[in-house]
């Protein structure tokens, strides 16, 4: 590559990943030789771009955080990922995004091409989020700590507190952040366990990079990290058969609940009833019966009919 700004573009987009590259591995990408990277490394530092040097048979460069944020360069797929996760950032469940998010949202589409801004829009129209921001809010410095340590395949220590309340200390190998209809989960290699975990991260406190590098292993069974959480889920949490009578139309009924819960079966044009089998918790069934927003009533299981009846009345004593 002969063009100077053009391969300076090309090293700065390589060095803005969360990762150390060898001068060996940046000369072969980018086809010139290491001294060549040696002088452009000088040029990008003249520019004010705060990259680090270390020595050693493992040694590189990588790009640090400086007095202030260098412009970030992205290709239309990467522009176009952010841009929608910036729009539903809205309704995930992560504590004070929604009005960052709109803030970098609107710093992006002001520099983004039509062509680009057409595919947001087009991509954001045709989908749903996931998460729908009714579960437990997450720090998102947390968030971005995990994710930073999964894409540079880097060990993670953490507190832990479980379901029943106990903490714990853990160093983990990160895989991947999985984000279901209400929460994020870490999938990661459990060092002191060794073994495959799953965990929620708004129970996760004090996430640290230690900066120490592993190989990612191989998932049982040739599974993905969605897989294994789902596997896991399934262990955890028990079915309900949910049996719900609502006092409104079936499209309607429909309309408000989430997909994952099946469609409501007609019972004349006022009416309708909803069978299916769950593994969400009573606490989320019963929230989303009550935004369902019309008269119903719940005919199983035992245990929901129970928990409904004990949110209904504390819901009437809080009205004194």
């Amino acid at each position: 590559m002969t063009d100077t700004p053009a391969r300076l573009l090309n090293l700065l987009s390589l060095l803005q990943t969360p990762r150390e590259w060898p001068g060996s591995e940046l000369a072969e990408r980018l086809d010139v030789s290491p001294r060549t990277i040696r002088r452009d490394i000088d040029r990008l530092r003249d520019l004010g771009y705060p990259v680090e040097a270390t020595k050693g048979a493992v040694g590189g460069y990588r790009l640090v955080a400086g007095a202030a944020m260098p412009p970030l360069l992205l290709d239309d797929e990467e522009a176009v990922a952010i841009a929608v996760g910036l729009r539903a950032g809205a309704g995930h469940a992560i504590e004070g995004i929604e009005e960052a998010s709109v803030r970098a949202l609107a710093k992006l589409e002001q520099v983004l091409p039509s062509r680009l801004r057409h595919r947001v829009t087009t991509l954001q129209a045709a989908t749903i989020p996931l998460t729908r921001g009714d579960g437990a809010t997450i720090d998102p410095q947390t968030l971005t700590v995990i994710a930073g340590t999964v894409t540079g395949r880097e060990r993670l220590r953490f507190g832990y507190r479980a379901g029943d309340g106990t903490e714990t200390k853990r160093q983990v190998e990160p895989y991947r952040l999985v984000s279901t209809g209400r929460r994020w989960y870490l999938v990661a290699y459990d060092i002191g366990r060794e073994d495959w975990r799953t965990f929620r991260v708004d129970r996760v406190t004090e996430p640290f990079a230690t900066g120490a590098r592993f190989t990612p292993r191989e998932l049982p069974e040739g599974a993905d990290g969605a897989e294994l959480l789902s596997r896991t889920m399934s262990r955890l949490q028990p079915e309900h058969d949910v049996d719900v009578s609502f006092e409104a139309p079936a499209a309607f009924v429909a309309a408000r609940l989430p997909e994952t819960l099946g469609t409501p079966t007609a019972r004349g044009e006022e009416a309708c009833r909803l069978r299916a089998r769950s593994q969400d918790s009573l606490e989320w069934l019963a929230l989303r019966l009550a935004l369902v927003d019309c008269e119903f009533t719940v005919h199983g299981p035992p245990q929901l009919v129970e928990y409904v009846t004990d949110l209904g009345a504390r819901l009437t004593r809080s009205t004194g």
